[in-house]
C-alpha cells in the first residue's frame, strides 16, 4: 500500500514537528549526560525493525481507551500500521507494517517513512540498555568503553574472561 499525496503531506508535517521536538529533547539530554550509548555500524537492510515496529506510549495512552483508539487510529491510517498485541503494564505496542513487502523485504514508500522509522535505532540509545535486533549492522556501544576496558585490564581477568566481559558491557 504506497502513500498517497494526502498522506505524504500529513506525515511530513507531523515529521517536522515531531523531529524538533526531538531536538530540543535530546539537546535536554545530551547536556545531563545522555545517552551513555555511541551507535556504531550501519544498516544491513536486514528489516528486522519494520517486522513489527514497537511504540511505547505514555501513561495516559495506554490507560484511556479514549486516547489509546486514537492512538491506534492514527498509526494505522496515516503510517499503516497495524495492532498485533498491546501489553498495558509496559505500555508497548507491537504493530505490523503494512509498507514492508513480505518478499523484497523492501518498503513501499520508504520516502514518506514515519519518524520512528527514520529514528530507529538512534532513539534506542537514550535507554538503560539498548536492546538492537542480532541482524542489524548496529551496535549500541559504552561512551566511557574505554576507561571501562582500562580497568578491567587492570583488574587480572584471563584475556579470554576479558573478551567475554568486554561484549557483554558492549564495550567492544
Amino acid at each position: 500500500m504506497q502513500d498517497g499525496p494526502l498522506r505524504i503531506l500529513v506525515k511530513t508535517l507531523v515529521r517536522w514537528a515531531l523531529t524538533a521536538e526531538m531536538a530540543l529533547r535530546r539537546r535536554w539530554l545530551n547536556l545531563r549526560g545522555e545517552p551513555r550509548w555511541e551507535l556504531t555500524g550501519t544498516c544491513g537492510s536486514c528489516a528486522r525493525c519494520c517486522d513489527a515496529p514497537t511504540l511505547q506510549t505514555g501513561v495516559l495512552t495506554a490507560r484511556l481507551p479514549t486516547l489509546r483508539r486514537i492512538f491506534l487510529a492514527w498509526h494505522r491510517v496515516v503510517n499503516g500500521w497495524d495492532l498485533v498485541r498491546m501489553d498495558r503494564s509496559s505500555r508497548l505496542f507491537v504493530f505490523r507494517c503494512t509498507h514492508l513487502h513480505p518478499a523484497t523485504r523492501q518498503c513501499d514508500s520508504y520516502a514518506s517513512r514515519p519518524l520512528a522509522c527514520r529514528d530507529y535505532p538512534r532513539g534506542l540509545l537514550f535507554q538503560p540498555w539498548p536492546e538492537l535486533f542480532d541482524e542489524c549492522g548496529f551496535r549500541a556501544l559504552a561512551r566511557d568503553r574505554d576507561a571501562r576496558m582500562k580497568a578491567l585490564r587492570d583488574s587480572g581477568l584471563t584475556p579470554e574472561e576479558l573478551a567475554i566481559v568486554a561484549r557483554r558491557l558492549r564495550l567492544r
